[in-house]
């Protein structure tokens, strides 16, 4: 199989129950908990932008993500 060039950053134990413990009370998959919290986090800063230049298409809606909350 090959590899991933994809860095894919391990998250300490406690974060990671945390999470489960969220999205089980939200009543939704982890990574959609995930990425809605990174979305709001991290919408508008200058990592943001560059990534948004970069894969124009592929980046979430901050607007989607606050919908799905309501």
């Amino acid at each position: 199989m090959a590899r991933s060039n994809v860095y894919q950053p391990a998250l300490a134990r406690p974060l990671i129950c945390a999470l489960y413990h969220e999205a089980k009370r939200r009543r939704m998959p982890m990574t959609k908990l995930i990425e809605e919290l990174l979305v709001r986090a991290l919408s508008g800063t200058p990592g943001w932008i560059a990534a948004s230049e970069q894969y124009p298409r592929e980046m979430p809606s901050p607007r989607r993500s606050e919908e799905a909350r309501s």
